[in-house]
């Protein structure tokens, strides 16, 4: 079993606080048995992929360095394939967004604040249609009420900052260098302005629907290796991280140490070969269980090994 945890720290001091108040006793007493399988996958906060999804290309068989393939992972033909598409297509991911514009710098809001209907986000999805005429090759398909899909040959190969880099933040260090995706999230953005469900959203005192933040451009490799069968992927840091609503992000913590994370350390304590990746906001660790002696194993269950799980999340 592989236990995969997003957004298990990040660097705001609000998270530091937290973290120096949770008590998560399974975590830490399975990175007490546990040992790191090999160095940290990330760089640092300002890359444009998160290292979750560089973990994530990397179990679906990427060998490029990290500094090679950031901003160019294709995380939108993986949601592409997850939805029955074709992932060898060159697709992106759209996120609908509120840009809130101060005197010195714009910020995005989470998608999630827009508080959209899924009749609301079709009728912004099908008054956009116009860009991307399906008689010049485009196609669009609309998943959620915050996620729609893009595919065109123009969107092969653009390099593109995660939308999670972007939420409650400064957007400029993170607007794309390729010119087709300005182009195109202006062109987004005008429409929108114009947009008369947007006008009755704020008469009623909701946030207007004004951009969109493209990423993951790009085509999934003809290679492409599926994730492995004994993966889970928990993501239920995820909502109040990029909330930054810490009260119930140290909640979800809790409740996934008693959960997915104390099974994980059962199966540890009896031997089962269990991998645990811990993906924080610069890096991603994975650790596994190594050989342990009969003596050993004796040793260690009359004196269970703890490691400080705050500092562990903190490197991340």
């Amino acid at each position: 079993m592989h236990l995969m945890i997003s957004h298990a720290s990040a660097l705001d001091e609000a998270c530091k606080h937290t973290l120096s108040h949770l008590t998560l006793p399974h975590l830490a007493g399975l990175l007490g048995l546990l040992k790191p399988a090999g160095p940290a996958l990330g760089s640092d906060e300002q890359s444009l992929n998160t290292p979750f999804e560089h973990s994530l290309a990397r179990l679906r068989g990427s060998v490029q360095p990290h500094a090679d393939s950031d901003g160019l992972l294709p995380t939108a033909a993986w949601t592409a394939e997850a939805a029955g598409e074709d992932p060898r297509l060159p697709w992106a991911l759209l996120t609908p967004l509120h840009l809130a514009v101060g005197s010195d710098q714009v910020n995005a809001y989470a998608p999630e604040s827009l508080e959209l209907t899924d009749e609301e986000s079709r009728q912004f999805f099908a008054a956009l249609a116009e860009l991307w005429p399906a008689d010049e090759g485009w196609r669009a398909r609309w998943l959620s009420r915050y996620q729609w899909l893009l595919t065109h040959d123009s969107l092969a190969g653009l390099s593109s900052a995660s939308v999670e880099r972007v939420l409650l933040r400064n957007v400029d260090p993170w607007m794309p260098s390729a010119r087709r995706l300005r182009t195109l999230q202006n062109e987004v953005q005008m429409l929108l302005h114009r947009e008369p469900l947007n006008a009755q959203r704020e008469a009623r005192g909701a946030l207007a629907l004004n951009s969109v933040w493209i990423s993951g451009c790009g085509a999934a490799p003809d290679t492409l290796t599926p994730l492995p069968g004994n993966l889970q992927i928990n993501s239920s840091l995820q909502a109040p991280q990029l909330a930054a609503d810490w009260a119930a992000w140290a909640e979800a913590w809790t409740k996934l140490d008693e959960g997915a994370v104390s099974e994980l350390l059962q199966r540890a304590r009896v031997g089962e070969p269990v991998q645990l990746t811990l993906c924080g906001e610069r890096f991603a660790q994975s650790y596994q269980l190594p050989p342990r002696g009969a003596l050993q194993k004796t040793l260690q269950r009359w004196l269970p090994p703890r490691a400080n799980a705050a500092a562990a999340l903190e490197a991340l």
